[in-house]
C-alpha cells in the first residue's frame, strides 16, 4: 500500500528533488563554463572539450526510453536513489579523472543517470501531492531547473576559473549526496505500481505525438539561436564582452519568471499554456532580427524569451503527464529525448547558418521554426479529434433504408 505523506513532508520531498534538477542541469553545462580551463589542464582542444557536453545530450536521447522501460516495474523510491546515487559517484569521478577519456567515460555515465532521472522524477513529484495540483507542482519541480542557469553555473564557472575545473565538480558531487540522502529519507518504502500518477489524467496517442513533435521543432528553434547568442550580442548589438555576464543573467532571471508565472496556468489551461510560450518566443526571435541592432530592445527581448522558454519546458512537462498514452515514465522520457533531440538540432543548425550566412540570421531561422511549432499546437484539437471507425461507416452504408 502506499504510505502517504504528510505536507511538510511531501514539501521536502520537491524540494530535494529540485535540488536533484538544480544539479543535474548544472553539472550538464557546467564544461562550457569551464571549457578553456578544461582544455588547457588536460591538453586538448576546446572542440574536444565541447564533445563532453554533445556526447553527454546524445546519451541522454538514446537511453531514456530503453531505461524507463527497464525499470518501469522497480520501485520508485530505489530506482530514483540509485540514479542519484549514480550521479553523485559519476561527478566525483569527474572531478578526479586524470585524463580526458576518464573524464568522458564519467560523463556518459552522469548522462545515463540523467536520461532516467528525467523520466521519473515529475510523475514522483506529482504523486505527493493531490492531482489537481499537478501543474503547479510540476512547475515547482522546474525551479531548480531555472536557478541553474542563474546560480550554478555563473558560480561554477568562476569559482572553476579562481580555484581550478575540479572544485565546482566537487561541489557538486556534495550537493547531489545531499539530494540522494534527503530523498531516501522522505520518500515512502512502498507504493502502489499503478497509482494514478503512473498513468496520464487525459491519455491521449495523438495529442502525445503532437507534443512531442512540436517541443523538437520549438526547442530546436531556440537553440538555433541560443546556442550563438553570445556572438549575436557581440557582432549584431554591439555589446561589449564585459556586458555578456548581465545579459545571461536577464535571460535567466525570465526564465525564474516564466517557471512561476506558467505554474499557475498550467492546472486550467494546459493546452493554452503550451501554446503561448512558442507564440512568445517566435515574436522574440522575429523582432531580434529585426530591432536586434537596438541595445535596450534587446535586453527586454532576451528576457522574454529567456521567460517563455523557460515556461514551454515546464508546460510540455505538465501536459506529458496529462496526455500520456500509456506509462508517464515511459512519456516523460519520450519528451526529455524530443528536448535534447532539439537542443543538438538547433546547435546544428545555427552553426550551419552562422558558417554560411551572418549570425543575424539565426534569429530569423528560429523564429519560423518555433512559429511551425506554435502552429502545429494550435491544430492539436483538429488532428487529435476523433474520427469515425471503419467498422462503423462501414456499418451504416451496408445498411438498408427504411
Amino acid at each position: 500500500m502506499t504510505m502517504p505523506l504528510s505536507t511538510r513532508r511531501a514539501t521536502a520531498a520537491l524540494v530535494f528533488l529540485g535540488v536533484s534538477t538544480f544539479s543535474f542541469v548544472t553539472v550538464e553545462v557546467l564544461p562550457i563554463g569551464l571549457l578553456t580551463v578544461i582544455a588547457d589542464d588536460l591538453e586538448r582542444s576546446r572542440s574536444q572539450v565541447g564533445l563532453l557536453v554533445t556526447g553527454y545530450a546524445a546519451v541522454v536521447v538514446l537511453a531514456s526510453i530503453p531505461l524507463a522501460r527497464l525499470t518501469h516495474h522497480l520501485p520508485r523510491r530505489v530506482v530514483l536513489a540509485g540514479t542519484l546515487a549514480v550521479m553523485t559517484v559519476a561527478t566525483a569521478l569527474s572531478a578526479a579523472a586524470p585524463t580526458y577519456e576518464l573524464l568522458f567515460a564519467a560523463r556518459l555515465v552522469i548522462a545515463l543517470s540523467q536520461a532516467l532521472f528525467w523520466s521519473i522524477a515529475p510523475p514522483i513529484a506529482t504523486s505527493l501531492f493531490p492531482p489537481e495540483l499537478r501543474g503547479r507542482v510540476v512547475a515547482r519541480l522546474a525551479i531548480g531547473t531555472a536557478l541553474a542557469p542563474i546560480l550554478g553555473i555563473p558560480l561554477g564557472t568562476l569559482l572553476g576559473e579562481q580555484a581550478g575545473w575540479r572544485v565546482p565538480f566537487v561541489v557538486m558531487t556534495l550537493l547531489g549526496a545531499a539530494a540522494c540522502i534527503g530523498i531516501v529519507a522522505v520518500l515512502p518504502r512502498a507504493e502502489v505500481q499503478d497509482s494514478p500518477s503512473r498513468r496520464g489524467s487525459s491519455p491521449d496517442l495523438r495529442r502525445y505525438v503532437v507534443l512531442i513533435v512540436a517541443s523538437a521543432v520549438g526547442v530546436t528553434g531556440f537553440l538555433t539561436f541560443n546556442t550563438y547568442v553570445t556572438p549575436f550580442l557581440l557582432d549584431i548589438t554591439g555589446f561589449s564582452s564585459g556586458a555578456l555576464g548581465p545579459m545571461l543573467l536577464a535571460s535567466g532571471a525570465g526564465g525564474l519568471a516564466g517557471t512561476l508565472i506558467v505554474g499557475r496556468l498550467l492546472d486550467r489551461y494546459p493546452w493554452g499554456a503550451t501554446v503561448a510560450p512558442l507564440g512568445l518566443i517566435t515574436v522574440g526571435l522575429l523582432a531580434l532580427y529585426g530591432l536586434g541592432q537596438f541595445k535596450i530592445v534587446t535586453v527586454g527581448l532576451i528576457a522574454v524569451i529567456g521567460l517563455a522558454f523557460s515556461g514551454l519546458a515546464v508546460a510540455v512537462q505538465s501536459r506529458t503527464l496529462q496526455v500520456a498514452p500509456g506509462s508517464t515514465d515511459i512519456a516523460s522520457a519520450g519528451t526529455s529525448s524530443a528536448f535534447n533531440i532539439g537542443i543538438a538540432a538547433g546547435a546544428f543548425v545555427g552553426g550551419a547558418l552562422i558558417d554560411t550566412t551572418t549570425v543575424r540570421v539565426v534569429a530569423l531561422v528560429g523564429g519560423l521554426l518555433t512559429a511551425a511549432a506554435a502552429l502545429l499546437m494550435l491544430c492539436e484539437p483538429l488532428l487529435a479529434r476523433p474520427r469515425r471507425t471503419v467498422p462503423e461507416c462501414a456499418h451504416e452504408l451496408c445498411e438498408e433504408p427504411a
